[in-house]
């Protein structure tokens, strides 16, 4: 039982460790990378940006979408379900940031993991959150969501013009901060 206290502290203390350090330094000390700081300082960049999984999704009327429907945008896909409490606490920040930067050159692509689709989502984000700037899109089967290598939610993906994934972050955070708007900047400006 000592033993596996002692394991356990150096395991806490490692994380800690690991946590007072930049995810990746050698992309924060680059102009090549976008910031990944304060708000955005759990944001785990790709040494090498790789091409976004082509598995079909809906949106919200039904039809059927690819991450390739967004070329020349640079986007942030986010899983979520009504469902996730971290999801929900994130989804105003989402909506914030779609009003604030949302335009030719970005959008939010928020994808509902829920089973029962667009008929559950829908009217959870525009009459219990009352959202007014995200559009529907869902995922029911998870097909899109596994292809991503998703095994929790919230997860968002930050990818760029050419449909390269820049990089990824697990849990809620808080999309509407300066630090994610200088981290989003960055790559619609590249």
């Amino acid at each position: 039982m000592k033993f596996f206290k002692i394991k356990l502290l150096f395991a806490v203390l490692a994380a800690f460790l690991l946590l007072d350090q930049p995810i990746m330094q050698s992309a924060q000390a680059s102009d090549d990378f976008p910031p990944t700081k304060g708000d955005m300082r759990g944001f785990i960049l790709l040494k090498q940006r790789e091409l976004a999984p082509e598995v079909p999704f809906f949106d919200g009327k039904g039809n059927v979408r690819h991450i390739k429907d967004f070329k020349g945008q640079v986007i942030l896909v986010n899983f979520w379900a009504t469902w996730c409490a971290p999801c929900i606490k994130e989804m105003p920040d989402l909506d914030q940031l779609e009003a604030d930067l949302g335009s030719d050159d970005f959008k939010v692509v928020a994808i509902s993991q829920d089973l029962m689709g667009a008929k559950k989502a829908g009217p959870f984000l525009r009459d219990r959150l009352k959202l007014e700037n995200l559009d529907l899109f869902v995922d029911k089967r998870t097909k899109l969501g596994r292809a991503f290598g998703v095994k929790g939610l919230p997860a968002t993906f930050l990818i760029d013009r050419e449909g390269l994934v820049v990089g990824y972050y697990t849990g809620p955070a808080h999309w509407a901060s300066d630090d994610a708007k200088a981290m989003i900047d960055y790559v619609i400006n590249e």
